[in-house]
């Protein structure tokens, strides 16, 4: 089953400081492996340091986020289409995820379509998985796979993120929204 399009929350069993407390938008998943950004950790570097030409077109704080612990030269554009937007007015530069959410090509100057762009934000860095690892990490109860929904991915809190996914889930896993970082202050 493939979880493309979807959020993996860490739960936490996941092992990994790298991982702790993230939410990840998995961008692709087949049986080649997965791949996939971090949403919910917003760096202090500002976009005019890195990539300046993008800054006008990201959304707020316009910051470039931690989109994970592999390739952390490279930088990702998630961006979000306009609902009156067809899909081909940001064809040449946007790729679609899920809903209104996918890729932007971050290769130059913003595209003449970018007003049709609602938000942008920039990853440096993803995560990775290779065939079968995610299915084995999500089986031993290291990720939960959830459904991403409209804001999760631009929200104005990302560092929240983490529990208001978990809130929203039926049952045990809400539960888990209340976990502390570390649970010695619990």
């Amino acid at each position: 089953m493939s979880h493309e399009g979807r959020l993996l929350v860490a739960t936490p069993l996941i092992g990994d400081p790298n991982f702790e407390h993230s939410v990840v938008l998995l961008v692709h998943h087949d049986e080649d492996g997965a791949f996939g950004i971090v949403v919910n950790r917003p760096s202090e570097t500002s976009v005019v340091e890195c990539l300046p030409g993008w800054a006008d077109v990201v959304s707020p704080p316009g910051v470039v986020f931690f989109g994970g612990p592999v390739n952390g030269e490279s930088v990702i554009g998630l961006g979000r289409r306009a609902p009156e937007a067809s899909p081909s007015a940001v064809a040449e530069s946007f790729e679609p995820v899920v809903g209104e959410y996918g890729t932007v090509d971050l290769h130059g100057p913003p595209p003449l379509d970018a007003p049709a762009l609602l938000g942008l934000r920039l990853f440096a860095g993803s995560a990775g998985w290779a065939p079968g690892q995610l299915e084995d990490e999500i089986a031993d109860g290291a990720w939960w796979a959830v459904d991403a929904r409209a804001g999760d991915l631009d929200t104005v809190d990302p560092s929240g993120l983490w529990a208001r996914v978990l809130r929203r889930q039926v049952g045990e896993v809400a539960w888990f929204a209340n976990c502390p970082v570390d649970p010695s202050q619990n």
